[in-house]
């Protein structure tokens, strides 16, 4: 699956979660600070897109995930 094709996806994903006008979901977004995200919503995030992409985002990787690009960026290295 191409970069695009994964951004995509994780967009549709976090504006089902996240009450965020389409436009301020981009890459360089930071989930917390521009999205509102909180701990409890990109668990529920990271949860989707593991089941969507059939991966499993390790723990250690958790903690550098901090804008949607992070996501789109893991999502292309490991799935």
């Amino acid at each position: 699956m191409d970069r695009n094709a994964i951004f995509a996806k994780v967009k549709e994903y976090i504006l089902m979660q996240l009450p965020v006008d389409e436009g301020k979901v981009v890459e360089s977004a930071n989930m917390i600070e521009d999205l509102g995200a909180d701990s409890a919503n990109l668990m529920m995030l990271i949860m989707d897109l593991e089941t969507e992409f059939n991966m499993t985002v390790e723990d250690e990787a958790l903690g550098t995930i901090k804008t949607v690009g992070d996501i789109v960026d893991y999502i292309a290295e490991k799935g």
